[in-house]
């Protein structure tokens, strides 16, 4: 019996020893939106080898009507029971790949993107690497903004309920095999952070849509609302999820060079640079929503400038400094991303992104040395530090031009994707705003 099939046995014998009651198989969407729907044990063992077939055409991005039978695979590595269903109703989760009724992969399925991503990856060698941390905010309810509590960065402040809640989630997220190395309180009053421990890329992915439904769940078990929006509170800081990330060979870390005055192989170097030159075409995948760009603003620690530094948190791109004997945390942080969009596309258009500026090795620039908002535009121009779209209608023209979006995301999703933000857009623009309202109104 191979590693599969012996995984299949034993979340077979899990179910039925286990008293499990339902099975949830959940996929994503192309927006990164959790789907699922729920079977029963005595479905499980032919789900496992022949899927289960749903209706994909009303799923953003997946089929046409007239193409609309979608069969979910359940992958039984992502096997979990989940920590709050009850002792007398007990129900698991798995992650399921889409495929046609024939069995092919569909392109329109976020996992098989990422997937084929990797596997380009994999064909030189390399395992990437994430390590996320993704911030979020609590509030009383899911209908305005009023705050938990009065904390600011790393602050404890007994009794603190939403840091309560906070621990409760990384227990729930412990208890579903999800490594927590670290959380604390964010910058901003009633902000979190919650820090997922280093593993691939797929792995992670499915992580990250693990860890926003249970800070959600948890938050909503205690009468809380919690909320991945980009910007929910004007002037204050924004959620961003900085993305860490590597790549291994074996057991090596391709990242590190010990010859390097920064400590950086020249493979890290390329990758670094191609994350820089095609950062404003992939931004709109990284921060997919209108809301994303009122993040994207000077004075908050989120990146508005096209650069890179070691310590600096006002760039783009951060190079955590090495420490002695710690070879393999050598890393990247990708600072644009926020915690609402599809991890899959998102991890995918990074990799893409570091894979051309290392295949056609892109020179990096010197690190920017200073506070790139503290440089006058002359200095940011005399250094070639370029600038992030500045809305989400500019970021999807520069995506829609971009060949290698479109390589790494596939004809499908990439078509689909561009016509929902092309929506997203219109309908946000001509929306009549309390702000317009209150500005205009009485003087015009």
């Amino acid at each position: 019996m191979d590693a599969k099939e012996n995984i299949k046995e034993n979340v077979l014998k899990t179910v039925r020893e286990g008293d499990i009651r339902y099975i949830s198989l959940w996929f994503t969407d192309i927006l990164g939106f959790l789907k699922s729907f729920t079977i029963t044990p005595r479905e499980l063992e032919g789900a496992l080898v022949d899927g289960m077939g749903f209706d994909g055409s009303s799923v953003e991005g997946f089929a046409r009507i007239d193409e609309s039978d979608m069969t979910a695979l359940p992958d039984p590595s992502t096997f979990r029971i989940l920590p709050w269903s009850q002792p007398e109703c007990k129900v698991a989760r798995m992650f399921c790949d889409i495929v046609k009724p024939g069995g092919q992969p569909f392109d329109g399925d976020p996992r098989y993107v990422l997937k084929k991503n990797l596997a380009r990856a994999g064909a030189i060698g390399y395992v990437f690497n994430i390590g996320p941390e993704l911030e979020y905010f609590y509030f009383r309810n899911g209908k305005g903004t009023d705050i938990l509590d009065e904390g600011g960065y790393f602050d404890l402040t007994p009794p603190d309920v939403a840091s309560e809640l906070r621990l409760k989630t990384v227990d729930a997220l412990e208890q579903l095999g999800i490594a927590v190395p670290t959380s604390h309180h964010e910058v901003a009053t009633s902000q979190h952070e919650i820090d997922l421990s280093y593993c691939d890329a797929l792995t992670m992915a499915d992580n990250v849509m693990t860890c926003r439904l249970v800070v959600k769940e948890v938050a909503q078990k205690h009468g809380v609302y919690a909320t991945f929006m980009p910007k929910p509170i004007f002037g204050t800081a924004g959620s961003g999820m900085h993305v860490h990330q590597s790549l291994f060979s074996g057991e090596k870390n391709v990242f590190f060079d010990k010859n390097d005055r920064d400590y950086l192989s020249k493979t890290a170097r390329h990758y670094i640079a191609g994350l820089l030159k095609h950062a404003p075409e992939i931004t709109s995948v990284v921060s997919q929503w209108t809301n994303s760009y009122k993040r994207l603003v000077e004075g908050y620690e989120a990146p508005v400038y096209i650069s890179w530094a070691r310590r600096n948190r006002s760039d783009m791109v951060r190079v955590p400094d090495y420490q002695r004997g710690k070879e393999k945390a050598t890393r990247v942080e990708f600072r644009v991303p926020d915690p609402s969009c599809n991890p899959y596309l998102a991890f995918s258009v990074m990799l893409a992104a570091g894979l051309e500026g290392m295949e056609k090795e892109y020179p990096l620039a010197e690190p920017s040395g200073k506070n790139v908002f503290e440089m006058t535009k002359e200095e940011r121009a005399k250094r070639g530090i370029g600038t992030l779209p500045m809305n989400l209608s500019d970021a999807i023209s520069l995506t829609e031009k971009s060949e290698i979006v479109r390589r790494a995301l596939g004809d499908h999703v990439f078509d689909s994707f561009i016509r929902n933000k092309r929506i997203e857009w219109e309908q946000y623009r001509i929306q009549v705003t309390e702000y317009e309202l209150k500005r205009y109104l009485p003087v015009l």
